[in-house]
């Protein structure tokens, strides 16, 4: 059975690799119905913005301290705030605003080894509210619901990266009426609350577009993926970490030939996925990565695995139509379920992939451009619009409890 198998899909994979090889990489398709008329929205001219301006200690000295976070994954609430800077939605005055952003990064504090330690966000953020609700009046008169924030953190405002710590923490209280723009989407989760605008971990553009290959380049991996299939610093007994379905993945298929996988991060990895044609995007301790990025960036057709998983602008890109998903109870059948996907619906992903605008709306390029994950998140708060009655207070009306959370969250930062 297993070596029938294999021959089959040996001969499935020539079967589209060829097509591919002579040029059918480069046809597109266009994004069909609403979800493509909402990719490509101008959100110039439907909402405003007021940017508040807070001392640099909650946001350029950080970034002085350690540049290395204009690189990490989390960069989006760096040049977001940059974006909004110089945004034609920006407005000066406040009192003709739809929607209050606070500069807040809350994620530049890295360790030597570049991750970010989130245990003093929520004192950070905190902080912030105190300030801009002293400063002005704008956040007392809604506590907070027409402001938004960026929390790119693994499990947004819950500001820690271990999922049980997360939940034990819950969003941050002072954040229950704002629009948290971030990360971390899982549905029926404490850390996604309602209205929340999910979005793409930071990739580098630049670096990116430098490792470029030949469109006609065929794809001659079946499946590809670079990463740790257990941590044992974080997680020595197993089965904790991604829920075990990395580790499904390299115990299963670690000596099958049709799926190329390792620990080691080679220097043509960019390179590698332009020759994949599916890339795994398994869940590690949060569900998401950049890797989903990059497959979608370099054509390659994401495997999504993580369950529940809610994935970036899902009103506006077909994630049905462009991947495939695999629940983690079926990583077991993993070979079984994508040499099973007839090679037409293959090409179909591949040329939905290849529209411009799917790669433009992952991407936080520096400048900014049309339809890009900027005007995607603008997208996202302009549809909010107008806000409802119940968003503004009568003079003295109070919902959020200053002194809820942690106790070590209350503390002074």
């Amino acid at each position: 059975m297993r070596i029938w198998k294999l021959g089959f899909a040996v001969l499935l994979c020539a079967a589209f690799l060829l097509g591919i090889g002579s040029g059918e990489q480069a046809r597109t398709e266009r994004i069909s119905g609403s979800a493509g008329d909402v990719l490509d929205d101008d959100p110039v001219g439907r909402l405003k913005v007021f940017v508040y301006e807070l001392p640099s200690k909650y946001n350029k000295k950080i970034l002085q301290k350690d540049p290395r976070c204009l690189n990490h994954m989390f960069a989006a609430e760096i040049y977001m705030h940059r974006f909004l800077l110089s945004s034609p939605v920006r407005t000066l005055n406040p009192e003709e605003a739809d929607w209050f952003y606070t500069p807040v990064y809350t994620t530049c504090d890295l360790t030597p080894n570049g991750l970010p330690l989130p245990f003093k966000s929520p004192r950070m953020m905190r902080s912030a509210i105190q300030l801009i609700s002293s400063n002005w009046p704008y956040w007392n008169r809604t506590e907070g619901a027409d402001h938004f924030f960026v929390v790119p953190h693994d499990f947004g405002a819950c500001f820690h990266y271990q999922e049980e710590k997360a939940i034990e923490r819950g969003i941050l209280p002072l954040l229950q009426r704002a629009t948290l723009v971030q990360t971390f989407g899982q549905q029926n989760h404490v850390c996604l609350k309602e209205g929340s605008i999910t979005v793409p971990p930071y990739a580098p553009p630049q670096k990116m577009q430098t490792h470029l290959i030949p469109e006609k380049t065929p794809r001659s991996i079946f499946v590809y993926f670079r990463g740790l299939f257990y941590d044992v610093g974080n997680d020595p007994e197993g089965g904790y970490y991604a829920r075990g379905a990395r580790a499904a993945v390299w115990e299963n298929f670690k000596d099958n030939p049709l799926f190329d996988i390792s620990t080691e991060h080679p220097t043509t990895y960019y390179e590698d996925m332009q020759r994949a044609v599916f890339c795994l995007c398994p869940l590690g301790w949060a569900p998401w990565s950049p890797r989903l990025v990059e497959a979608v960036i370099f054509g390659c057709i994401p495997v999504i695995i993580a369950d529940d998983i809610v994935l970036p602008f899902a009103d506006a890109i077909p994630w049905e139509e462009i991947g495939v998903f695999v629940a983690e109870e079926d990583v077991p059948n993993l070979d079984t379920i994508l040499t099973s996907i007839p090679p037409e619906l293959i090409l179909r992903k591949q040329r939905l992939l290849a529209n411009p605008s799917m790669k433009q709306a992952m991407l936080f390029p520096q400048p900014a451009e049309a339809g890009d994950a900027f005007h995607q998140v603008l997208n996202g708060l302009a549809r909010k619009l107008p806000h409802g009655p119940g968003v503004y207070f009568k003079p003295g009306e109070k919902i959020l409890n200053w002194t809820a959370g942690p106790v070590g969250d209350l503390k002074p930062w």
